[in-house]
């Protein structure tokens, strides 16, 4: 694929709307991996990379959904008990290989192929047997129990489009017309990385006076993961400018994505800024929102760069919201929106007009047994416990200064945005 455009994150210098620099991304972004053949059985949560156009009908002949009796609709008495002669056995995979004539009734099993000129299936429980014959009671309608030629796929149906991530229904479709491999999209390389002599590795079990672990470099890798990247860990870089500009210039080559957080920006020992800014471009996303910081969006080469927040909550929610978009266009998704659910608040509260805000809620039953979203007790951008215990995000618009209990806010779950 084509490198990025030089300016396709730049967005100018004005406190941008969430929603408004959401739209540019979208719209500069594209896929930047190619595309590989895999089997079907290895394809769980690849993205797609072609539209699948069916080459046959599912199901391929018109089948029974009981185990019963085919028969003719026209041989039925609508008002009294029809009695028929039962002349063949039909069993799923054995065609009876010929068509019948009015009169018979055919015993069939389900998933077995109704014979030409039967229509009508009756449920074996329905019926009772007199030695040869059947007896079948009135009112049935025609065509009871019978599935139909093509009846969930048409040959010619698009039953797939590029940009799907492939679950468990994905591949059973897949496996449903006949394939036995597919065409998906390559996983996007992402290289994690972290800057500073303060920084320790929680590998080490130790840190010294004045550090502090390393928790963004092991959260942003495993929401990475969890949206189907091959993530190359750079470890912790200290605050050297030739030992970063040397580890990016490396990473870029092999990557589609780099990212960190924190120490992007202007500050005096803010060398990212300064080396990503050597090695390719950077602009600096301001956008009104909380948590976060402005972002820092850029290339190393033709290799996309983002810029966390420093601050773990801020850092994971600004993955979530504005980088995860990012990284599923690039990887070539389609479906890069949560899910959002409407749910009443389980609190009150008021909040500073025109900046987007997201509180970490749990769901939980009040006394009538709704389901409300309950705040987390405490708000601070480092207290990743409240990640931990909260099961998503309240997303209260710029447009919003005032929640009341039991007014309807926009929810989404963790798990509509780390996949």
């Amino acid at each position: 694929m084509t490198g990025l455009q030089d300016d396709c994150f730049k967005i100018g210098d004005d406190l941008l709307p969430f929603e408004d620099g959401l739209k540019i991304l979208k719209a500069r972004a594209h896929r930047v991996v190619g595309s590989e053949i895999v089997p079907l059985i290895q394809a769980l949560g690849r993205v797609l990379a072609e539209d699948i156009q069916s080459s046959l009908n599912v199901p391929p002949h018109d089948n029974s959904a009981v185990d019963g009796y085919a028969v003719r609709f026209s041989d039925l008495s609508q008002t009294t008990e029809t009695r028929l002669p039962v002349t063949a056995r039909i069993a799923a995979g054995h065609p009876l290989g010929r068509c019948t004539e009015p009169g018979e009734a055919a015993q069939i099993f389900t998933g077995a192929p109704v014979p030409d000129g039967m229509d009508t299936i009756f449920m074996q429980e329905d019926v009772a047997l007199d030695g040869d014959a059947v007896l079948l009671p009135p009112g049935i309608r025609p065509s009871a129990n019978r599935r139909l030629k093509g009846e969930d796929v048409k040959q010619g149906d698009v039953i797939l489009r590029a940009g799907q991530v492939l679950r468990a229904q994905e591949i059973g479709l897949a496996a449903s017309v006949g394939l036995g491999q597919l065409k998906v999209c390559k996983r996007l390389r992402a290289a994690v990385f972290s800057t500073g002599d303060e920084i320790a590795d929680p590998s080490d079990g130790r840190a010294n006076v004045g550090a502090v672990f390393d928790v963004n470099r092991y959260s942003i890798a495993a929401l990475l993961r969890g949206l189907g990247c091959e993530v190359t860990d750079l470890g912790i870089l200290s605050d050297k400018v030739g030992e970063i500009r040397s580890a990016l210039h490396d990473a870029a080559p092999g990557h589609d994505l780099i990212l960190t957080s924190g120490g992007v920006s202007l500050g005096e020992e803010d060398h990212i800024t300064r080396v990503v800014e050597s090695l390719g471009s950077i602009d600096f996303w301001r956008l009104a929102i909380k948590p976060g910081r402005p972002m820092a969006l850029g290339k190393i080469v033709d290799t996309a760069f983002v810029g966390l927040p420093g601050n773990p909550v801020a850092a994971m929610v600004t993955f979530m919201r504005i980088a995860r978009p990012l990284v599923l266009i690039l990887a070539g998704r389609m479906d890069v929106d949560p899910h959002v659910f409407k749910v009443p608040a389980g609190f009150a509260m008021h909040k500073k007009s025109g900046r987007r805000e997201w509180l970490r809620a749990s769901l939980q039953a009040d006394a009538g047994g709704t389901l409300c979203a309950m705040l987390y007790p405490h708000r601070g951008s480092g207290m990743l416990t409240s990640m931990v215990a909260s099961h998503g995000l309240v997303e209260l618009p710029e447009d919003v200064a005032v929640v009341e209990e039991g007014q309807l806010v926009d929810f989404l779950p963790y798990a509509e945005m780390t996949q």
